[in-house]
């Protein structure tokens, strides 16, 4: 565990207590809310250039709107590479839009800022992959998985954590009556 980017969320407020339903309909006590962390320029480029650092090289970056977007652009920048991002369409879909393309065999890797069971970076590589793209791998600050979150492609993370999950039906913070916040960006 990578305890200096651990204390960046904990110094800058944005290792959260309290009842929250994730992204992934999974609720927990802990919340890392990283647009906290990535409001500080100074901090975004440290964090990215360590995440650079352990990324294939060479490789565009893409990454999923919101979350994704300051994280993977300045992993971009890092790199020296081209960045691109994914928004869901109306049906909730990713979807490439904004004029961005990819050519088939082109080469990226996809940054987030958070993975918790890696739906949403799953999501973007299926998309890349079924426009013919290469993806040679995937990156996030934070690993809330403990490491099992499987997304197709090799996956690496400057901090691997696993705060306790719980289906909202199974959820003892609900059952206490314990009222439910949604920080993320996506609110369905």
């Amino acid at each position: 565990m990578n305890d200096t980017t651990l204390q960046t969320f904990l110094d800058t407020g944005a290792y959260l207590r309290g009842h929250f339903r994730l992204t992934s309909g999974l609720h927990s006590a802990e919340y890392l809310q990283s647009a906290k962390v990535l409001q500080y320029p100074p901090i975004a480029e440290r964090l990215a250039k360590e995440l650079a650092s352990r990324m294939p090289k060479g490789a565009a970056v893409a990454s999923p709107a919101l979350g994704g977007l300051i994280i993977g652009h300045e992993v971009a920048r890092a790199m020296g590479v081209r960045f691109i991002f994914t928004e869901r369409d109306a049906d909730g879909k990713m979807t490439l839009r904004r004029g961005f393309a990819v050519e088939p065999g082109e080469t990226l890797v996809v940054v987030e800022d958070v993975v918790t069971t890696g739906g949403s970076t799953k999501e973007v590589i299926e998309l890349l992959q079924g426009l013919g793209a290469n993806v040679l791998g995937a990156g996030s600050i934070i690993d809330r998985s403990g490491g099992t979150a499987d997304v197709g492609v090799p996956r690496v993370a400057l901090t691997v954590l696993k705060p306790e999950t719980w289906p909202p039906d199974f959820c003892p913070l609900c059952k206490d009556g314990v009222a439910v916040e949604k920080p993320g960006s996506r609110k369905a």
